[in-house]
Order: C-alpha cells, then sequence, then structure tokens
C-alpha cells in the first residue's frame, strides 16, 4: 500500500520487543485476554477485516490477530488509535493503565504499587544505585552484566519495568523520598564512562525536587547499621507502613510495629552518619569534575 506514493511501513512482531505476554502472570493474562477480546469485537461490529484495520493502526496483520488472541501486549498507542480507528469514544484508550501495568513483571508490578502508595519512604542501598535513581542505560548496563542471558525483548521489559516505578516521582500529592547511597556505588563506573557520567548527572537533577533527599554514605565512615544490607521503609497515609532488610527478619518484608521501630531506628542512625544533603551533592559534583 502507499500513500503519497511511499510504501507505508506496518510495524511487525519484530519491532515490538518486550510486549510478550508472561504465561505466568494469571492476572496479565486475564487482562491482555480480555483487552483482546474487546478490540476483536469492535473490529468486527465496524465490519472491518484485521488486515485493513492493521492498516489503519499501522500494525501487521499477524501482530493485529496475536493482540487479539491474547497473545501479545498492545502499546498505549495502539489502544488510542484502535479507539479512534473504532470509534469507541475513549473505552479502549481507558484500558491503558492496566495495560501497561501487565508488561511489568509480577514482582515489580507489586513493588512498583506499594512504592505508589507511599506518602514517605526512605532507603538505603549499599551495592548499587537505587532503581528508582537509575537512568535507563544504567539499569540496562546492570541487566546486562547479571549472567542471566536475557533475550533483547528481556532486556527491554526489565529496564522498562524499572523505569515504569518512576512514576512515583511525578505524583500529586508528592510522596518524601529519601535516599541514601554508598559511595562506592556512585563511583563505580557501570555502563562505562559516558553512563556514569549521565547517572550522576540524573543523581543531581533528581536531588534537586523538594521532595528528595540525597545523602552520600562516605566508605571512611566506618561501621554503622547499613552493613548487613540494604534497607526500606515505607509509609502509608493510613498510618500503617511496611519495611525490609536484608540483614533483619530473614529479609522478608514486615509490618510489625516492633520490628518496624528497629528498621527505622538504623535508618535514622545510617541518616545521620552520612554526610548531609548539601555535602552529598558537592561530593557528586566533585566526582564529576574528576572525570
Amino acid at each position: 500500500m502507499a500513500v503519497d506514493g511511499e510504501a507505508v511501513r506496518l510495524r511487525s512482531e519484530a519491532d515490538e520487543p518486550g510486549w510478550e505476554v508472561d504465561p505466568d502472570d494469571d492476572w496479565g493474562v486475564a487482562v491482555v485476554a480480555t483487552v483482546g477480546r474487546q478490540l476483536k469485537l469492535r473490529r468486527e461490529a465496524a465490519g472491518m477485516r484485521a488486515a485493513e484495520f492493521g492498516t489503519a493502526v499501522g500494525y501487521g496483520e499477524d501482530l493485529v490477530y496475536k493482540i487479539e488472541g491474547g497473545k501479545r501486549i498492545p502499546r498505549p498507542e495502539y489502544l488510542d488509535k484502535a479507539d479512534k480507528v473504532l470509534r469507541a469514544g475513549g473505552l479502549l484508550s481507558a484500558m491503558k493503565e492496566d495495560v501497561e501495568k501487565v508488561r511489568y513483571p509480577k514482582k515489580v508490578r507489586e513493588l512498583a504499587e506499594l512504592e505508589a502508595k507511599a506518602v514517605e519512604m526512605g532507603v538505603y542501598v549499599g551495592l548499587s544505585i537505587h532503581g528508582l535513581l537509575q537512568t535507563p542505560e544504567h539499569a540496562r548496563a546492570l541487566f546486562e552484566v547479571s549472567q542471566s542471558a536475557y533475550s533483547e525483548a528481556e532486556l527491554e521489559r526489565l529496564v522498562a519495568a524499572r523505569m515504569g516505578r518512576k512514576s512515583i516521582f511525578g505524583q500529586d500529592p508528592a510522596p518524601v523520598l529519601s535516599f541514601v547511597q554508598e559511595e562506592v556505588t556512585l563511583r563505580r563506573r557501570v555502563g562505562g564512562t559516558m553512563v556514569w557520567r549521565q547517572q550522576l548527572e540524573h543523581l543531581l537533577e533528581v536531588a534537586e525536587s523538594r521532595n528528595v533527599t540525597l545523602q552520600v554514605m562516605p566508605t571512611d565512615s566506618g561501621a554503622h547499621p547499613g552493613l548487613s544490607g540494604k534497607i526500606e521503609v515505607l509509609k502509608f497515609e493510613d498510618g500503617t507502613a511496611v519495611g525490609r532488610s536484608d540483614g533483619a527478619f530473614n529479609g522478608r518484608p514486615t509490618s510489625d510495629p516492633k520490628q518496624l521501630r528497629i528498621l527505622e531506628l538504623r535508618y535514622s542512625t545510617i541518616r545521620a552518619q552520612a554526610l548531609s544533603p548539601r555535602e552529598s551533592l558537592a561530593f557528586i559534583e566533585q566526582l564529576l569534575g574528576e572525570a
């Protein structure tokens, strides 16, 4: 087919890496299957063949069938185009929120949901930069060296899932976010010098937000409660909280008041021993200057 004398290239499966359905995610499978049925029913009600519809939304016929059959996760823009072509009045576009969640692995989705509900969050990380603070390039480099032999599609999906959690920064009202990073996590040039510099610049940018506090724990600070592993404490609007630490309570999430007090005390001690927020930003700027 041609438009204005130029061939129209329709999206194929090769253009859509990372949008496969996880067969072990029951909720995700159900959501994608339901959306696929709705798309098919509306297309047929409009009297459009799959090939004709695919051309209208910019997708190949085979990919249209896979989406309608619940075998592929439709992109948000696919649903927007389908809504317009099929004159669904916004009903298909309204499915984007659930469909986007399906793309993220189940464990990541559960973590993102907790983070999205939090009004306050405190995190100490000793081995790597926290996922909420990572750039896409930094995250991809970490996944690539994990020895897990991810396919390109799996890499795309994992990076997208990690970046998707960053929606917490755009919430209104904004939650109070506190991060303490070990110095070594900032010095390690993950992904090479360019990716490393971009990561440090991103940290400085994030730290400019009024609701974000970023601190650095110097390597020469001596012993502190975070040496046994990562610590996370999330507090919610209803007064409840959940915490987790690699070095406490078998590493499992806890809502027990006594255990939460222990984690909060450890995190408070860590913050007190770390550089102040102003000193921390100056330290990161110094690292950039040394590169």
